[in-house]
């Protein structure tokens, strides 16, 4: 046999061999999980049965794919119930075996993942046109994310918006999203809040609705509920710091009895027990008690 191959140069998708040479999947199966691992972000929020629509496998056909890429640990679902009572199924496809316990951690965001995923409830979706929206003469690669920041706040909030996936699975967000968002949450811990109270201020009071995009969700509460501006007090150029309000040293007390000290609130030379002591005296002095009435005999 011989063989002619070009390495492609654009609108590829990369295929491993444990998927292309996997020999249980059927050829519907490998075509259905290499073009669900080729599409954009925006489109994974199809579920499979879609995607599959797009490609001519229905019906029997569909099921069959289906039941052969759960068999073989390359698809996973999850049925729960959401926010309005109703039943959907969330849908993992990935590109390399998973057993049930990884699929559930790259699910709820516990380990990295690089897989293509796939949400959706379980009624047809609409199928339009391409869901790619490539040119013909552009690249088909992934834009990379931006450079990681060197500002320790960006750095943090980054971390804080990577993390809200642990809290919500509805606010998960791509390295690439959260890079991009760090800046506006960035804002936040300068101005004094913590990185536990921006997780909290992102996560709580969720529409009741759902959010369906984490992205612009984020970034519209993260500019709304900016808290304000720490006032800085800075001190005067001239003349020293201010003296006024700190406390004044211990002094002796100068009343009588025994030594002791007390703290003055002002030019005081004795301490509030002997001045009032001092006071009654004073007063007991200007006004003696009156002598008690004799008593009344009777006859």
């Amino acid at each position: 046999m011989l063989r002619h191959a070009i390495a492609p140069l654009r609108r590829y998708t990369k295929a491993s061999h444990d998927v292309v040479q996997h020999p249980r999947l059927n050829s519907d199966a490998k075509v259905l999980l290499l073009y669900v691992q080729g599409l954009p972000e925006a489109a994974t929020e199809r579920p499979l049965s879609a995607h599959a629509e797009r490609l001519g496998i229905k019906g029997r056909a569909y099921q069959k794919v289906k039941q052969l890429l759960i068999a073989c640990g390359f698809l996973h679902e999850w049925r729960h119930q959401n926010e309005r009572g109703r039943w959907v199924t969330d849908q993992l496809l990935a590109n390399v075996h998973l057993t049930t316990e990884e699929a559930a951690a790259v699910r709820d965001g516990g380990v990295p993942s690089t897989h293509m995923r796939t949400v959706g409830e379980p009624v047809p979706s609409v199928v339009g046109d391409s869901p790619s929206g490539d040119n013909n003469e552009e690249e088909n690669t992934p834009n990379p994310p931006p450079e990681p920041p060197d500002d320790p706040e960006r750095a943090a909030a980054e971390d804080v918006l990577l993390s809200l996936r642990q809290s919500r699975r509805e606010l998960h967000l791509g390295v690439s999203e959260a890079r991009t968002l760090s800046a506006i949450a960035a804002d936040w811990l300068r101005r004094g809040i913590s990185p536990a109270d921006l997780r909290y201020a992102l996560t709580s009071a969720l529409p009741p609705n759902g959010v369906r995009s984490a992205v612009g969700f984020l970034r519209h509460r993260l500019t709304v509920k900016m808290p304000q501006e720490r006032s800085l007090v800075r001190r005067t150029p001239e003349g020293p710091p201010r003296t006024d309000r700190l406390p004044k040293p211990l002094i002796a007390c100068e009343g009588p009895g025994s030594e002791h000290v007390f703290r003055p609130v002002g030019d005081e030379t004795q301490c509030g027990h002997c001045r009032q002591e001092a006071a009654w005296k004073a007063h007991h002095a200007k006004y003696p008690p009156l002598a008690a009435a004799p008593a009344m005999g009777t006859s």
